[in-house]
């Protein structure tokens, strides 16, 4: 596993353990996980060309059913 270091201006550190402590983890965990939960959604680009083609094609979809 790799580390990344980033600077963060401090009232963005203060509220970033005051959020951790509320979620009962830790900074770095919470940091984690929310990077996860970015990388894993689909780019919006590709939800916007998958919700064109569902609404263009719901008519076709809704006979096929």
């Amino acid at each position: 596993m790799n580390a990344i270091t980033i600077a963060l201006p401090e009232d963005r550190v203060l509220q970033l353990q005051e959020r951790a402590t509320r979620l009962n983890v830790s900074p770095e965990e919470l940091v984690r996980v929310s990077i996860e939960e970015l990388l894993s959604r689909p780019d919006e680009p590709f939800e916007r060309a998958v919700s064109h083609v569902l609404e263009k094609n719901a008519e076709l979809y809704r006979r096929l059913a």
